[in-house]
Order: structure tokens, then C-alpha cells, then sequence
């Protein structure tokens, strides 16, 4: 058994992560904005410049959209190759783990408990499947903080200036990836536990070569992005960093306490066994070791936590101390028969797979979400079976089970979007029913969007830049204001005027996303008497160039 333990994890990721995020369409916004931003970069061969639908889009920096980018260039501009580096960022964020808990425990048990919890948290799960910068993101902090537990833990100077060295290389690409914030969570842990163990004076011997380091990683696009665009630190800077974390107008505003219920639910199937990990971590924070990876979980939470705007995905460099310090929990609950933790789990996992089974049927019987779509109810009942007995075996038989939840949550990770209800994939996944129409649309002179998600999904699948905005602007209206800008948002007093235009010039295709009174009202402004396919939320119209 022992001899199959990674190849399980091998072939989970492969056949529960990696294959099937080619059969389900783009979510909007995150992943067709990420999809095109990338895509013009090979179009164009600017890589130093984020463009989103030809427009500057200064919100992250460009680094982020590299490995995007490189995997569309291999695989395709295609499903699979928009989503490729997530799945490998997340894989070797897995492999950190499993390294770093080998160095922690040298305990074949913890190190291979370690792997399976990270790649199967819930949230990290459903990340690595979904091209978003956060699986990126999360990759350079785990390895700058892990770097920064092998510099502390390294027993020569080779080996401690390697780490340092390491360390300082990794938030440099977080620092293209996201921003400052890479250079922050560093110091936040490796500050307070320099002090706890009385080794300040080695943070402040080998604290600047991580730093040089960093410098001269960053600096050749700090110095070109500078250059070129003028306007994108000052954007950058105040916008995406002083107003997200301090503002009263901050983007997604939440309470303090947003992140704790969502740490549970996010940790899911192992939400129970937080307690004891926290609680010993806790228990042993005079160990060094214990002590580090506590740090590594509480600091970047409460910095997250302090901050006024959140998103679910901010937290998810805590998943990794996490996971290191579950897998210790296991292991002494294991070698003590200590098992109450590991059974409540299994019972918590019992109840929210039977709950969600009887959940599914009421919903069908009562108030049906799938219409005529047997095989997508059928996978969403074959995951709440496989969540409910992975529950039941860790609530039996916990020492030799305890596994069990892993394979419930990848089977959910690989069936779940491929199984939505066709009227969600025409609301959140527009490319796929942009790919029914894809010819026309492509072949149309100009192309008009009420929605920049839908907007997004048409450039990337049509291969186009020039998409018209129709009373729309969003997280555009920074590009908007430059030169290039002028004319690509129509408000909806000059709509008739902008499409007398376009149509002497040639024929347009339009896709709109339908979902209130307002998006029917902008509807009924286009013309009625053209080609036009509706499915659900989403309506294409396909209107001929005027005859002189």
C-alpha cells in the first residue's frame, strides 16, 4: 500500500484535476479575462504591457499572465491550454508541501498525509482546474515562506545562502504575479519568529541577499513596464493596494470575521480536523519547527482578515502551514488512537453528502434546475453518494480510512462543472455557446457586447481585440480614458447612431447577457429583424450590412 501512496496522488491530479478542465466552458469573469489578456500577448509579442479587449488593464502586472500565455502557446489557444498552469502551479505547490513536511517530520506517514490534504482542500482543488492568478499567487508564497523555513532550518552556509537566495527569486514572481503583497507576507512571518527565537541577527545578515535578489529579478520589467507605461505604478499602487486593504470604498467589502466561517468550508472535507491542528500547533509553539508553520497560517489570515476588501481565494496561501500541520494532527491521532477528530470528520462529511443528495432530489421534485439533462443530474448524484460513504468509512473505520474524504472531493472537483445546469453555463460560461455561432461571429465586420464578461469570451474565442462595449464599462474604464479608448463604450443614447454606422460599414455581431429588465430593455434597442439565437441568458444576434 505504502508503494501506491504517490502514484494515487499522481493519478488523481491527472484524472480528477488536469483531464477534465477541457470539457467545460470559461467562467466570467476571472477566467476569459485572464484567457485574452494572455491571448494578446501572443498576438501582439507584448509582454511587458497587460491589454485586456486592446486596452490598458493596469489591476495586476503582467507576470501573471506569462505562464497563461507560454501553456496557450504549447497546447492551444483552447480550453486545456488557457487552464494548463493553474493545474501545474497547483501540482507543485503540492510537492512543496510534501518536501517541506519531509524537512519538517522526516515521517513518511505525515509527509504523504501532507500531499493528499493540500490537493484536496476543497478550495485549492477547485483552483487548480480554473485559470486564475491565484493558484499562481499562492505557489510563490508557499515557496518563499518554505524557502524561508529551509534558510532558518539550513545546517551550511551554502545551503542557507541557497535558500535566502530562493527566497528572495520567489517573491520576485509574486511580485509580477500580484504585487507587494509578496514582499509583505515574508516579513510578517519570518519577522516575528526571528524575535520569538532570538535569531534577529540572522534574519538581518541574509535578509539582503533575499532582497538583492528579488531586486534583480524584477527588475529588467519594473524598469521596462516604467518606461512604457508611465501611468501603471501610480494605477497600480494606490488603486489595487492602499484602497483594496485601507479603503471606505475598498472593492468586495467584508467584516473582520469574513474568512473564518470561509476557512471551514473552503477546508472541506477535512473542516473539523482545523481544531486539532490548530490546538496542537498551539500546544507545541515552543518547538521551532511547530512554531514556524503556526506563524506561516496565522499571520498572512490576520493580515487578510485586516484588510477591507476580500475575496475567498486571498487566503489561500494558508492552506499550505495548514496542511502541514493537519497532517502532524493525523499522525498523532493515529499513533495514539486517538480517533474522536478523525470520526466527527467523517460524520460532518456523512451528514453534508446525504444532506446534499436529499437536497438534489427535493430540487428536482420541487422547483427542477435541470431540464431534460439526466446525465448532469446523474454525476451530481454520483458525487453526493461518493461524499456520503467517504464519510461513513471515515466515521467506521477512522485508522484505516481516514483518507476517505480525498477521493469524494476530486471526484466533485472532476464532475461538478462538467455537470452544471444548462442554463448557469449560458449565464457564467458564455464561450460555449459563442462556439455554437463561432464562424459568423468571426466573420462579422464589427462585434458589440452589453457585458465585459461576454465580451472577453468573444475576443478570446474569435481571436479578436476590437469588441464594442455597450453601456458597459467595469474594470475597463481606466483603459477607456486613453486615446485608444475613445469610441469602444457606445452609452445607450448613442446606440442607434453607433449602429448606423457600423452596419454602412459592414455586417455586426452582437452577444448579450440577459439577466434583468435593464439588459431585456437594452435588447429591445438593437434590431429585431436579423438572425438571432437565444439560449437562456444569452442571446446572439447576427445583423447584416445595410444596403446603400
Amino acid at each position: 500500500m505504502k508503494r501506491l501512496a504517490y502514484p494515487t496522488l499522481l493519478a488523481a491530479f491527472v484524472l480528477c484535476i488536469l483531464l477534465p478542465m477541457a470539457f467545460h466552458g470559461l467562467w466570467i469573469p476571472d477566467e476569459s479575462r485572464n484567457a485574452q489578456i494572455s491571448q494578446s500577448m501572443l498576438q501582439s509579442g507584448d509582454w511587458v504591457s497587460p491589454h485586456l479587449l486592446g486596452l490598458r488593464y493596469f489591476e495586476k502586472p503582467t507576470g501573471g499572465y506569462w505562464l497563461t500565455a507560454a501553456s496557450q502557446a504549447v497546447f492551444g489557444q483552447n480550453l486545456f491550454g488557457v487552464r494548463f498552469g493553474s493545474a501545474l502551479v497547483t501540482a507543485l505547490s503540492t510537492l512543496l508541501v510534501i518536501l517541506v513536511a519531509r524537512r519538517l517530520w522526516n515521517d513518511p506517514r505525515r509527509t504523504w498525509a501532507s500531499g493528499l490534504l493540500y490537493l484536496s482542500f476543497g478550495l485549492i482543488a477547485g483552483q487548480a482546474g480554473y485559470a486564475n492568478l491565484d493558484p499562481q499567487f499562492t505557489l510563490c508564497v508557499n515557496l518563499s515562506l518554505g524557502a524561508l523555513w529551509f534558510a532558518f532550518d539550513a545546517r551550511t552556509t551554502r545551503g542557507r545562502l541557497a535558500a535566502w537566495s530562493l527566497l528572495g527569486a520567489a517573491c520576485a514572481f509574486g511580485f509580477m504575479t500580484k504585487g507587494f503583497l509578496a514582499f509583505l507576507l515574508p516579513v510578517i512571518v519570518g519577522l516575528p519568529y526571528a524575535v520569538l527565537q532570538k535569531r534577529l541577527g540572522e534574519l538581518l545578515r541574509y535578509g539582503p541577499l533575499a532582497v538583492l535578489v528579488a531586486a534583480l529579478v524584477c527588475a529588467p520589467w519594473v524598469m521596462m513596464i516604467h518606461a512604457r507605461e508611465p501611468d501603471f505604478w501610480d494605477f497600480f499602487f494606490w488603486h489595487e493596494h492602499i484602497r483594496r486593504f485601507a479603503g471606505e470604498d475598498a472593492q468586495h467589502g467584508r467584516p473582520f470575521w469574513f474568512f473564518v466561517p470561509l476557512l471551514f468550508a473552503s477546508a472541506l472535507p477535512w473542516a473539523v480536523l482545523i481544531i486539532p491542528a490548530l490546538r496542537n500547533g498551539l500546544a507545541g509553539w515552543r518547538e521551532s519547527k511547530l512554531l514556524f508553520v503556526l506563524l506561516w497560517f496565522v499571520m498572512p489570515f490576520l493580515f487578510f482578515s485586516l484588510a477591507k476588501g476580500k475575496l475567498p481565494t486571498y487566503i489561500m496561501p494558508c492552506f499550505a502551514p495548514l496542511a502541514l500541520l493537519m497532517a502532524d494532527a493525523i499522525g498523532r491521532a493515529l499513533q495514539q488512537r486517538k480517533l474522536v477528530a478523525l470520526k466527527l470528520n467523517g460524520a460532518l462529511n456523512l451528514l453534508l453528502g446525504g444532506s446534499a443528495l436529499a437536497g438534489l432530489v427535493f430540487m428536482q421534485a420541487r422547483q427542477p434546475q435541470y431540464h431534460d439533462e439526466l446525465p448532469s443530474v446523474l454525476m451530481i448524484a454520483l458525487v453526493c453518494i461518493a461524499w456520503l460513504l467517504a464519510g461513513l468509512l471515515q466515521l467506521l473505520r477512522p485508522n484505516r480510512f481516514w483518507a476517505a474524504p480525498a477521493f469524494a472531493a476530486w471526484l466533485l472537483v472532476a464532475l461538478v462543472p462538467n455537470a452544471m445546469p444548462n442554463k448557469m453555463v449560458n449565464s457564467k460560461m458564455p464561450d460555449q455557446f459563442i462556439a455554437e455561432h463561432l464562424e459568423q461571429l468571426k466573420g462579422a465586420h464589427s462585434l458589440l457586447s452589453n457585458d465585459l464578461g461576454a465580451a472577453t469570451a468573444l475576443a478570446w474565442r474569435t481571436q479578436r481585440s476590437d469588441i464594442t462595449l455597450f453601456n458597459t464599462e467595469g474594470e475597463l474604464k481606466f483603459g477607456l480614458g486613453y486615446p485608444e479608448g475613445q469610441g469602444r463604450s457606445i452609452a445607450l443614447e448613442d446606440i442607434h447612431a453607433w449602429l448606423e454606422r457600423a452596419r454602412a460599414e459592414g455586417s455586426i455581431g452582437v452577444i448579450m447577457r440577459v439577466n434583468s429588465a435593464s439588459d431585456e430593455a437594452e435588447l429591445a434597442m438593437l434590431p429585431s429583424d436579423v438572425i438571432s439565437y437565444r439560449q437562456n441568458h444569452l442571446v446572439v444576434l447576427l445583423i447584416p450590412q445595410a444596403t446603400p
